[in-house]
């Protein structure tokens, strides 16, 4: 296996909270050049052994400065939804002005095109500007977080409902950690082009996630399935902004079709160990949350 430890690496998002995770996974394994990129340096301040730059993906001008030097590059989808396909390509295009050898990009399973569900559609066309890069490149394809079940817990254990528009269709829930870990390893490691599914230990259904939920909590949880337009109302009448609910509904129907069932070995082969199941993060993370 390759060994890119002694490269300089930078990791953009490096404030958030996946991005944070990358630097900490690449120094434990021997990362010698870390620049971390992000809209604000001095959120990093408390990081050490890294080279913090600021790096905007809405201003493009900036990514040339930031990514200087920097020959393997990991680009974490920002959290713009519906309007950071643009803000991707800029930065897939200062990558290559910049001569970096290789991108790592968090994608999602299954992504296609499509006019309403913009989570798919954003990442869909950012692969393929990806594919077109000059150099080599590895789309991480990160299956759902099992962060959004532990996010929802609250108001899912007070109704003891799940509601879902997926049938009888799983999903293999991964943690963000897992994902970060994941991450580091292919900026360590991979080599080529290519599409990495990305996912945890099981496939589940809402029923199994319903189960789950009810055991580690001692709480009853019951799935109730809904259909797909009945669901999306529920949520705009919620207060969720419309292309959110669409992009939320859009995980429905993929769940529905097979298309996040997808099970791999990437975290074992890019972080060095088994994915986290949704029970043991739940046990693990529950209570606390909850505190």
């Amino acid at each position: 296996m390759s060994d890119f430890s002694n490269s300089t690496i930078g990791v953009t998002g490096a404030a958030g909270h996946v991005g944070r995770a990358v630097i900490g996974y690449l120094q434990a394994r021997g990362a010698k050049k870390i620049v971390a990129v992000t809209r604000d340096p001095s959120k990093l301040a408390g990081i050490s052994g890294i080279e913090a730059r600021k790096g905007d993906f809405s201003d493009p001008a900036s990514l040339d400065a930031a990514f200087k030097g920097i020959e393997r590059l990991l680009i974490i989808s920002t959290d713009a939804v519906g309007g950071r396909l643009p803000q991707h390509v800029a930065a897939i295009d200062a990558a290559e002005r910049a001569g970096v050898k290789h991108i790592i990009y968090t994608s999602i399973t299954a992504p296609y095109p499509h006019e309403k569900h913009m989570v798919a559609n954003d990442h869909f066309w950012t692969e393929a500007r990806l594919s077109q890069f000059n150099g080599d490149w590895t789309a991480l394809r990160d299956n759902l977080y099992a962060d959004l079940i532990l996010w929802d817990a609250e108001r899912t254990l007070g109704s003891g409902q799940m509601f879902h528009a997926s049938g009888n269709g799983r999903r293999a829930l991964v943690t963000r950690d897992d994902i970060a870990a994941t991450a580091a390893g292919a900026l360590l490691t991979a080599t080529g082009k290519q599409v990495v599914d990305v996912s945890g230990p099981d496939a589940l259904s809402f029923d199994d996630i319903a189960a789950i939920l009810s055991r580690v909590s001692g709480k009853p949880v019951a799935a109730v399935p809904v259909p797909a337009e009945g669901m999306l109302q529920g949520m705009i009448g919620g207060g969720l902004p419309p292309a959110l609910a669409e992009a939320f509904v859009g995980f429905e129907l993929a769940t529905a079709t097979g298309s996040l069932a997808v099970l791999t070995d990437a975290v074992r082969r890019f972080a060095g160990r088994d994915p986290q199941s949704l029970e043991a993060f739940l046990s693990a993370n529950l209570k606390a949350a909850a505190a």
